[in-house]
């Protein structure tokens, strides 16, 4: 099947309108026409060649969603018509001991998206800038949403299950005090999901600008990092902190924030290392400094049927697709609140 995508052919080249081909659906397939796709800062990355291996022409797009369009023989747990989405992986071993506990993220033979191996042509896989996609069934995802909001939806797939996952994992609830670092894509999706669990929000940001915004995605409280008095007024008082900056910074001035026992997680992937935190800093409070990765597909669709219950959605821009070039420099300055969701009918248009 030869739909149209976007995509490019080189690191130093921006994306543009080129058409791929997608396999027919086999017996455990769900072929997907896509609606909406999130754009990711890990597909600038990837794209330009940030990140090492990108295999090209490269059609990024992890943060899918649309309706079932076919379906294999042997799919029992999809039918055409239905809303899906699709996340940040396609494929896995499934006989590792990750793969029997959920957690596909962190199997060793876990494909992404885009940019992994298949045996599908050309060799690798293309993601969601695209008007269709053909997936094992054990990787789509049943969306719960009203369909109006499918466009805002998109982001969770990634944006909302990177912060989903951790604030889970350290059983983040009410009487917690839990801090989010960073107010951009993955940040306003982590104070959205930990104000919902119940627990007492503090945003930190770099901006004084932002505190309005902090505050009306559901902080209690809001931090402009770069004042030290507002910073030392919370030391050592949170439970956790989840730490959704993606750029490389000083690690300790939030390590001190946490009590004796705590853990901050790390859910940005930075171009460069964060500087190496003080050792005492963690040993003097038995502090950990902890790292999280998406979500397993069971816990992916948790977070989806918790944000359908709550009316958790993304904030999004939502362009066409002759504007993600424009997008992806707008993103690097952060010109964003908080995430690009391209229009995928728009595909054919500009093809």
């Amino acid at each position: 099947m030869l739909v149209q995508a976007y995509g490019a052919q080189a690191g130093d080249q921006p994306l543009a309108p080129l058409e791929i081909t997608r396999r027919a659906p086999g017996e455990h397939d769900v072929q997907i026409d896509i609606a909406y796709c999130g754009i990711c800062h890990s597909d600038l990355h990837q794209v330009r060649s940030e990140w090492a291996g990108t295999q090209y022409p490269c059609v990024p797009g992890h943060e899918i969603v649309g309706r079932v369009s076919a379906v294999g023989a042997h799919v029992t747990g999809f039918k055409t018509g239905d809303l899906v989405g699709v996340g940040c992986m396609v494929d896995s071993c499934g006989d590792c001991e990750e793969c029997h506990a959920g957690l596909e993220n962190y199997c060793d033979g876990m494909v992404p998206t885009y940019n992994g191996a298949t045996p599908d042509a050309p060799g690798w896989t293309h993601g969601g800038y695209s008007q269709a996609i053909v997936v094992n069934q054990r990787y789509v995802l049943r969306i719960r949403h009203p369909e109006e909001q499918l466009a805002a939806v998109a982001p969770l797939l990634c944006a909302g299950i990177t912060t989903y996952s951790p604030l889970r994992h350290w059983k983040v609830g009410p009487g917690m005090k839990v801090g989010v670092v960073g107010i951009g894509g993955l940040g306003h999706m982590g104070i959205k999901l930990a104000h919902a669990m119940g627990a007492h929000v503090v945003a930190f940001t770099t901006s004084e600008s932002k505190r309005a915004a902090a505050k009306a995605l559901g902080a209690d409280e809001v931090v402009v990092s770069r004042h030290t008095d507002e910073m030392a007024a919370h030391a050592k008082s949170f439970d956790f902190i989840l730490n959704t900056v993606a750029a490389s910074h000083d690690l300790d001035a939030f390590l001190v924030l946490l009590k004796r026992d705590a853990t901050m997680a790390l859910v940005g992937a930075p171009s460069t290392p964060h500087p190496s935190p003080q050792v005492f800093d963690l040993i003097m409070k038995r502090r950990s400094l902890a790292g999280s990765l998406i979500g397993g597909i069971p816990e992916t669709q948790e977070m989806l049927d918790f944000c359908a219950r709550h009316g958790i959605v993304s904030d999004i821009e939502l362009i066409g697709a002759d504007q993600i070039n424009v997008a992806y420099e707008r993103m690097l300055k952060g010109d964003v609140k908080y995430r690009f969701v391209i229009d995928n009918a728009t595909m054919a248009r500009h093809s």
